[in-house]
Parts: C-alpha cells; structure tokens; sequence
C-alpha cells in the first residue's frame, strides 16, 4: 500500500537516467553533428505509427507566419532530435523556439492523426497552417502537465496536396532549459492511424498504469474497511491511520489519474505533490501504531521536518531548477524513515513477539531492498562502461514486462503492504469473533442463572394475587424482584434497579438476591432489611449505586414500607408517598424509614422500575409519571407491553399484587 508520493522519491533517479540516456545518444550520434541536413518523411506507405525523429529545422523567436506551409524555411537550422537543443541554443536560451518539418503522404489515405507527449508544458502543433494541439499556453506563458497522450485527427482536405508542414511552437522556461531533454525528443510526436494510435495508446496506459491503480484502489478500499471499524472500536487507532492513508491516497488519486488522459494546469501537479507533506507523519503514525510505539515530540519534529522536505522535493521539480543531488538530499529524511527506521523498528517488536510486525515486515523489506537496488543501479550507471549493465537491472526492477504489464518491485512491495495490512485486521476481526461467540455463552449462561433467580412464576401467597414481568434491555439486565411467603400468612416483596445494564448489572443483581434471600431468613421489616442490603453493598458497586423498595404486606392487608431511592408505587392508580432516601450502596451505615398504609379487599398495589416511566420515542418523548399512573390499574403485561412498544430504552421491571376480597370476606 505504498502511494504516489513514495514512488515519487524516486523521481531525482529518473531524472538523473533520463539525462544519462540522452547524453549517451547525443555522443554517439555526436553533438551539433556537422553536415546535418533537413529530411523530407516520407509517410506515404504509412503500415504502422511512426515517430517523427527524423531532422528538423529550427529557429529561435516567435511569428505566427512560421506556421504556414508556404513559409521560406531555408536559413533555419537543420536540428537532430537525438541531441540536445542546447547544441544549438545553449548560450542564449531563447524562451519560445520554433520546430519545421515537412511530410509526404498519399492523397487517398484517410484515418490519420497526430499523436503528441511530453514536448514541453506550453507547446503548439500546426499542420498545414492549422492549429491541431495546444498544451498550455505559449505566450503568455501558461504551464500545464504534458505525459498525456493527445491524439488529433488530421483533416482529409489537408492530404490532397500530398505534403504536409508539421510546425512546432515551443515554450521554454529557464527550468525546462536546465532539465535533462528540453522542447522536442524522438517519440513526441507520432503519426499514424487514429484507431491505431488509440489502440497503443490504451495498451500502453493499461500496461503502465494498471498495477499502480490497482494498488491506490486497494488502499483506498482497505481505508474505508478501517473507517467502518474505527467506529465500532475507538480503541484501535491503527484502524484511524489506516482510513487516513485510504484518504490520502485518495487525494493523491485523482491529479496523476487525470494527468493520464488530460493535460492539465501546473497547478493541479503542485497542489498533489503539495500533500505530500502529510505522507511521513501518517505512514510513519501507521507502523509506529501496530507496534505500540509512542511517538513523542521528538518524533514528531522529525516527521514534520521529513514531511516539508518531501513536498518541496516534488514542488521545485515544477517551479525551481535544482541538482539532481538537491532534489534526492531533499528526499533523504522520508527514504531514511522507510527504508531503515521502519524495517529495524519492526523487526525489533518482532523478535519481542509481536507477531503482526512479522507480517508487516515483510513488504516493508521489500520495498527496503528496492530503493536500495536503484540507488545502488543509479552509481553503477556513473561507471564508465556499466552503463549498459545497470540499465538493464533498472529496467528489470521498474518495468519487468509480463505480457502487457509493466511490474516493479515497487508495484509487488506496494501491493503486498496492503494485503498485509488485510491480513491483518483480518486475523483481527476472527480473534474478536471468538472473543465475542464466548462472551455471548457467558451472556446465554448469565441470563440463564437469572431466569433461575427472577422467575417468571412466582410463589402463590393465599390471599393475593401476584403478577410480574421482567423485560431487560439487553440479554441480561440490572433489575431485579422478589416475592417470597412472610411467616405471618402475608408476602415480603422487594424490587429494584442496578445502575447500568448488560453483565456487570446482571452480577450485582445476583449478588443482591442472594442478600435479600439471606436476610429473609431473620427479618421481615422492610427498612431493616434495606439496611442490611445497603451494608453489604458499601465498596462493592464501585462509583455506582442501586434503588431498592422493599414492603411487606400482612395478611390481613398492613402494609409497612421503606424505600432506598426507588420509584414510589401506585395505589389503585394513586402514587403512595413515601419518605424519600440514599440509594443503597452509597453511604455506609444508612438507615431507612418505614411507612405504614393498608391494601384493602380488591385494591391493586403498582411497582415500577425506571425503565418504564423512561421509555422513549421515536420523537424524543418520554412516557412519563402521567402514562405511568393512568396504566397503574391494569395487569402487569400489559403495562410492560406499552412501555416497550413506546421506545423500551432501560429494563422494564412491573409487579402488581392484588388481595383477594373473596379470602379477605372469609377471613
């Protein structure tokens, strides 16, 4: 998952081959070769595309006349495109050059077109008079990115003559005069069938550029996987850097993706090589993450100044002419950083047993050995006599042919990143569905203990009529009840709610019922029994706490209760007041008042948990005390029915007990 801009890093090597090549060509065929004479192609039996490399004339200065067919070019000098264009205009520079070539065709071949690539980043191509292609803006100068293929149809009625004038408007800066090849090199201009040329064109965009696409495309899917599952787990900050790197690639994306097909103002390039200065803190951020290693202020000024240093080496091969040295020595810190930091840091923690650095590891020794083999290719180059040595390993390991692809050891070392970046967050996401299939037994047997400890069907108590019901929110919830017989012939009831829910609510639930069970056994006043509860829960619920109420009902209808925050019951569809107090678990030592009121023959006794009065819509609304009261006189399910179908947001707790007037008139 290695993006443009670490390809980039590379660009001073290219530059520096490029210059290589081209100096080799221009000793071979001689520099300002004497006796050069202007050429006449013949193009008249075109069978396949052809570049016009053959002699041009050239002059320095600019008048459009120069591009007309009937224009006496005779004094202009002949020009080699082999050599360079400083042969000839080395010492004056002039800033527009112009370029004159004729062409003979056949008056019946219809289809052809011009095809022009990288002459110069504001450059004009005429024929016959006519302008076919433009790229930027001559005078006044106007810059645009020239590794476009731009293929233009040649009118039919410019062939009847059987001749052609190509003429070439060329714009020179003072850093294209200092770059390797300035203005018109062999293979800048094709000629040939148009759907030939087109055909070409796609074999060689789809054979250069697919690896690299398909790498980009890879990142930024990987980028959006990890942006889903940041979400779900703030924790794993390398999924952030991850989605951050999905995101700058796809920034980095769109300017080199368009620049293949379109010519586009120099300003695009310099905003895209611009980012560049985000990519040293988030590769960096991104394998410093997986290991655990901080990255501490120290560090972070060097990524910063790596960072700076990067983009600046790709903004001054646009706008400043520098060395080749220059443009590598401001590429050092990020290549220092990737080739030798991360591969040491990461077989560092991998030797300590962190088994996703061995993974990895990996590509980023691959990619270590890569800038190390052009490094090490680029100063074999400089031997006298190695040239032809280290060109071929050059080629080998940036442009190893596999049918029509173009494969390099930075294309497999990219690709191979990312997957193993998949790799993984794959092994990741299986781990935490092991870990999540056991914590779901653990809820499965949690809910079970609790069913067992909160029954659906309680005790019969002659003399009342109990109902409950108990919806938890999740699998398992923090309310809890019991019901059990009083040695008096009546019942002892206590209900309440653990602050929170899920399993750590389900245990302290497990915990109070065992208490009250415990405390039953010696006690059956309600404000006693509340504060052997609230004792035994001081310094076990943590920073939490829970409500309780707890009544015991006579059998002759007394009823004495005492209530420890909880919400107050409903008589007959009237609130019981009750004195109010602390939540159990909160202070140590609390004590808890009774009180005293009497369930006549036929009366219904109402008690809630929060989850009920808080149920929510949709909208907002809360079901409130006022819904709460109205429905206290109805049978428990279906009160439990009405919140949940409102908006069930907490566990739902309802438990009514009615007294029988048939017993109590027997009694």
């Amino acid at each position: 998952m290695i993006p443009i801009s670490r390809r980039a890093l590379l660009a001073w090597r290219i530059n520096s081959l490029g210059a290589h090549c081209l100096l080799l060509a221009a000793l071979l065929c001689g520099l300002a070769a004497p006796g050069v004479q202007a050429q006449v192609l013949d193009a008249s039996r075109l069978a396949q595309p052809v570049p016009l490399d053959g002699v041009w004339l050239v002059h320095a200065g600019d008048d459009p006349a120069w591009a007309q067919p009937a224009f006496d070019d005779s004094r202009w000098t002949p020009f080699d495109p082999h050599n360079h264009i400083g042969t000839i205009y080395g010492v004056t520079r002039p800033p527009i050059i112009w370029y004159r070539m004729r062409v003979k065709v056949s008056p019946d071949q219809a289809g052809l077109a011009l095809r022009e690539q990288s002459i110069a980043r504001a450059a004009e191509v005429y024929v016959n008079g006519e302008r076919l292609i433009a790229v930027g803006s001559v005078d006044p100068f106007v810059p645009y990115t020239w590794n476009a293929n731009v293929v233009r149809p040649i009118p039919g009625r410019m062939l009847a003559g059987g001749s052609l004038v190509i003429a070439l408007r060329v714009h020179f800066s003072p850093n294209e005069w200092t770059s390797t090849a300035p203005g018109y090199t062999p293979g800048n201009l094709v000629l040939g069938q148009q759907e030939t040329l087109y055909r070409y064109d796609w074999l060689e965009i789809v054979g250069q550029h697919s690896m690299t696409w398909l790498d980009h495309l890879l990142t930024i899917a990987l980028g959006v996987v990890a942006l889903v599952l940041f979400a779900a787990q703030r924790r794993q900050t390398e999924y952030l850097w991850i989605a951050a790197l999905g995101l700058l690639t796809l920034a980095e994306f769109v300017e080199p993706f368009l620049a293949v097909f379109y010519n586009l103002p120099l300003h695009w390039e310099a905003l895209y090589d611009s980012l560049r200065v985000f990519t040293p803190y988030i590769w960096i951020s991104l394998y410093f993450s997986f290991v655990g290693q901080r990255i501490g202020w120290r560090w972070r000024a060097i990524l910063v100044f790596a960072g700076v240093m990067n983009a600046f080496s790709g903004i001054q091969g646009i706008y400043l002419a520098v060395p080749v040295a220059a443009q590598f020595l401001s590429n050092l810190p990020f290549i220092i950083l990737l080739s030798v930091v991360i591969p040491f840091v990461l077989a560092r923690h991998w030797f300590r047993g962190n088994r996703e650095a061995g993974i990895l590891l990996v590509p980023a020794v691959l990619f270590s050995l890569y800038i190390y083999a052009e490094i090490g290719f680029d100063l074999l180059y400089q031997i006298p006599g190695r040239q032809a040595v280290a060109l071929h390993a050059l080629n080998l390991i940036d442009r190893y042919p596999a049918g029509p692809f173009s494969i390099s050891l930075d294309n497999l070392s990219s690709i191979l990143c990312t997957l193993s970046l998949a790799i993984i967050m794959l092994l990741r996401s299986t781990h935490m569905s092991r870990r999540q299939a056991i914590l779901e037994g653990e809820l499965a047997a949690a809910q079970q203990v609790q069913q067992v400890l909160l029954p659906e069907h309680t005790e019969a108590v002659p003399g009342f009529t109990v109902e409950t019901v108990y919806q938890p929110a999740q699998q398992v919830g923090g309310d809890f009840f019991q019901i059990l017989p009083a040695g008096d012939g009546g019942l002892l009831m206590v209900v309440g709610d653990v602050a929170g829910k899920g399993l750590p609510a389900a245990m302290l639930v497990s915990v109070l019922v065992g208490a009250i069970r415990s405390a039953a056994h010696y006690t059956e006043d309600p404000a006693e029994l509340l504060a052997n509860l609230n004792d035994r829960l001081v310094g076990r619920a943590g920073d939490g706490f829970t409500t309780a109420l707890a009544a015991h009902i006579a059998a002759d209808g007394r009823v004495t209760a005492a209530n420890a925050g909880h919400l107050s019951p409903y008589l007959d569809g009237a609130e019981v007041e009750l004195p109010g107090a602390l939540p159990l678990g909160v202070l140590s030592g609390a004590r808890y008042e009774a009180s005293r009121f009497v369930l006549a023959p036929g009366s219904r006794l109402t008690f809630y948990s929060d989850g009920v009065v808080e149920a929510q819509s949709t909208d907002g609304s809360l079901f409130g005390f006022d819904r709460a009261r109205e429905l206290s006189t109805a049978s428990a399910a279906e009160i439990a029915l009405a919140a949940q179908q409102f908006g069930q947001e907490d566990d739902i707790t309802v438990v009514t007990i009615e007294r029988s007037a048939r017993v109590a008139s027997a009694a």
